[in-house]
Order: C-alpha cells, then sequence, then structure tokens
C-alpha cells in the first residue's frame, strides 16, 4: 500500500464514521473559537482605539489640571494643586500659539452627572456637560450628523445653545423629531439645539455619545461659584517634533503656575500617541491570556480527540490484522491513524475560524461601536497550525497502538 493509497483509505474511514467525525469535530471548533474569538475581539478592539486615535492627529496632547482622587502609582496621593484656571490657559494658548503657531482649544468638564428634559421625555442623570471653545471639534474629532458647530457669536456672547451627543439626541427626540431648533432644559435653564454629534462609540461605555457642548463662556456661567478646571489640547503641525514641543509646553506651563525649580508639575500632560501606546501593552498582555486560555480548552479537545482515536482502533482491530496480513507497515498503519486525527482537527479547525472571527467581531462592536471588521489572518494561520499540532498529539498514540498489533491476534478479534 502507497502512501497516497493510505491517505484515501483514512479519508474513507472519517467518512464512513461521519457522526463521530463531526461530533469530534465540533469539539475542536469549540476550542478553535474560544481561541480565534478572543483574539480577534482584542484586535478588534485595538483597531478601534486606533481610529480613534487617528482622528485626533499624531501631534496632539493634552494639559489636565489635578482630578480628584488622583493616586499616584505608589498608592500615594498626589499634592493638592490649584486647578488651572481660565487666565493660566489663555496665557498658554496665546504663547504656544506664537511660538509654533499651534492650533489650540480650551475646554471645561462643567458637570458629569446632568440630566436633560425636552418636553416629557429626560434622560437618564448621567450626560456630561463641556464648555468648549470653536477649535475643539476639529481637534477632538468629532463630527455633526446634523445641524452646524458653535459660532463665533455663540462664543463671544455665551449664549444658550447646544450640540448633543446622539445617544441624548436619541433618547429625547425617539427618531420622530428634528432636534434642530428644539428647546431643551439642562439644570433649569433652556437651550437650543444647534447641532447633533455624530454616533462615536466608546471603549469606555459610550460616554461620548452622553455628551452636551455649550459655549465655554457659558459654561463658566453656569458653573456659577463652583471652582472649575480648564483642559488644554494642542495640535501642530505633522512636521515638528512632538517630544520637542510637549518639553516647551511643560516649560510654559510650569512659567505660568509658578511650579518651582525640582518640584514636581502641578498638572499632567498625555500625548494621543503615549495613549494609544499604553493601551496596546496591556492588549499584548490581553492575547497571551486569550492565548493561554484557548490552548487550554483545546487540551482538553486534544483529550477527548485523543480517548475517541483509541475506541476507533479498538473497533477496526480485525481490520488492521487484515491490512496487516496483506503487507501494510507499521509505518503505514501508524501514517493512517495520524492523517485521520489530523483530518478531523482541520474540519473542526475551520468551523472554529469561521465562528471565532464572527463572535470576536461582535463582541469588539458591542464594546466599540466604530470598531471594524478584522479578519486576523495571522490567528487563522496559527489556528491551523494548532490543529495540526493537536491532530498529531492526539493520534500519536492511538497510531503506534494500533501500529503494534499482532496480525495473528488481530484477525481473531472479534
Amino acid at each position: 500500500m502507497n502512501l497516497l493509497e493510505n491517505i484515501r483509505e483514512g479519508l474513507r474511514s472519517i467518512q464512513s464514521n461521519m457522526l463521530r467525525t463531526v461530533l469530534t469535530a465540533l469539539i475542536i471548533a469549540i476550542g478553535i473559537t474560544s481561541l480565534v474569538g478572543i483574539l480577534t475581539a482584542i484586535d478588534g478592539m485595538q483597531s478601534s482605539v486606533n481610529n480613534s486615535f487617528a482622528d485626533l492627529g499624531a501631534n496632539t496632547f493634552d494639559i489636565m489640571g489635578p482630578r480628584p482622587f488622583r493616586r499616584r502609582s505608589a498608592g500615594r496621593s498626589e499634592k493638592d494643586f490649584p486647578p488651572i484656571n481660565y487666565r493660566q490657559a489663555l496665557q498658554y494658548k496665546r504663547e504656544i500659539r506664537d511660538t509654533y503657531n499651534a492650533t489650540v482649544s480650551i475646554s471645561s468638564n462643567v458637570g458629569g452627572a446632568a440630566q436633560v428634559k425636552y418636553r416629557s421625555q429626560k434622560t437618564n442623570p448621567n450626560t456630561r456637560i463641556v464648555g468648549i471653545d470653536d477649535n475643539y471639534m476639529a481637534i477632538k474629532g468629532y463630527k455633526l450628523l446634523s445641524g452646524r458647530n458653535l459660532s463665533q457669536t455663540d462664543l463671544d456672547n455665551g449664549l444658550n445653545v447646544v450640540i448633543l451627543g446622539s445617544e441624548i439626541a436619541q433618547k429625547l427626540f425617539e427618531g420622530k423629531i428634528d432636534p434642530i431648533n428644539k428647546e431643551v432644559i439642562v439644570r433649569g435653564n433652556q437651550y437650543k439645539v444647534v447641532g447633533i454629534l455624530d454616533k462615536k462609540g466608546s471603549l469606555t461605555g459610550g460616554g461620548d455619545d452622553r455628551i452636551m457642548l455649550i459655549p465655554l463662556e457659558n459654561g463658566r456661567a453656569l458653573a456659577a461659584n463652583r471652582q472649575l478646571t480648564f483642559d488644554i489640547t494642542t495640535s501642530v503641525s505633522s512636521g515638528e517634533d512632538q517630544a520637542l514641543i510637549i518639553e516647551e509646553a511643560r516649560g510654559i506651563m510650569r512659567r505660568i503656575r509658578k511650579d518651582r525649580i525640582g518640584k514636581p508639575d502641578s498638572f499632567d500632560i498625555e500625548s494621543a500617541d503615549a495613549i494609544a501606546k499604553d493601551f496596546e501593552n496591556i492588549s499584548s498582555y490581553l492575547r497571551m491570556g486569550g492565548f493561554g486560555i484557548g490552548i487550554i480548552t483545546l487540551l482538553g479537545a486534544a483529550i477527548a480527540l485523543m480517548n475517541i482515536m483509541l475506541v476507533s482502533v479498538t473497533e477496526r482491530t480485525r481490520e488492521i490484522g487484515i491490512r496487516k496480513s496483506l503487507g501494510a507497515t507499521p509505518r503505514l498503519i501508524r501514517l493512517q491513524f495520524l492523517i485521520e486525527a489530523i483530518v478531523v482537527c482541520i474540519l473542526g479547525g475551520i468551523g472554529g475560524l469561521i465562528l471565532g472571527i464572527a463572535i470576536g467581531n461582535a463582541i469588539a462592536k458591542l464594546i466599540s461601536a466604530n470598531a471594524s471588521f478584522i479578519v486576523p489572518w495571522f490567528w487563522m494561520f496559527m489556528g491551523i497550525l494548532v490543529c495540526i499540532i493537536v491532530g498529531i498529539i492526539s493520534g500519536i498514540y492511538p497510531a503506534i497502538k494500533a501500529s503494534r498489533l499482532d496480525p495473528i491476534e488481530a484477525l481473531r478479534y472479534e
């Protein structure tokens, strides 16, 4: 019996036990689904994060004041620095713009648990109110679904106009009424809706879709006697050296804030690239964890497959005896059973790849609405390679057992 004929015989054996083959392949498919599904979901989330930060631009960084309950990595509380006030933010904007011709946006988180009302409809008290200037929308990558941006007149006079996030607009108007020029009530004040943001999604649970943007001067008035901290976002041309500009910005802010030499900064600077790299580092650990979970699942599938192959050897003892009596060598017997195990694994692996890609992309889409569809070619190749390895591991012992059967005893087996 030559090698090709042996392969054909192995495939015929699989076909003759179709139900057992399907059930065995299903065990492998579940393992591959868990492996590829987890890794595809992680890649999908990584792609979503990369797309989100790409909207901000490569040379964008934020300067933020101290936040409540912020902790050092060692667990100690930060020093109680005063927040960045409006005068400091404006002074920084003038100086960095004059030095590097940079685009600067000043914003402030006016409230994080507001409720928006329209007639009898109202949102949950989880709306974030942000006071913005004319550059905020462009720098932060927000896009309008309908309406317009805040005009210079709105900003200069602090008018009661608002741009609503998509989730708020859907909740209040339910897609039946055009929100533009309608009046909504926030904290007892009436605001005229001038724009609706396009759905953005967020890895943090859709926070960018539960936002309302108002003129910065209006936000300062809405805060009344509460002290606000102002966030500054700086965007420079791609040809500039970002690291150099960040250090220049740090120096300007330290001088404006009167930070003493040798003392820590009284503010934080975060670049879009740094945040994206941090998430990429985290996702690499998640991939290792997902790969480990998938391998453990496949180990259980390998044990089940080995058990089924041992049953197959027992059932075909007389067949093995006949083949040996006709001149089949132990090597060809081993090869036949290995081929059967590998083919079953590959069939299950193909089904698992399809399910894994579908489930992984569905999970990524649920977590982040702007996640793109991912076809993980590398993980598909790794999945098939793992299937072949599992097939060899699961089939090697049954194949060796079959090849060592005595032909005389095998022919007597009932």
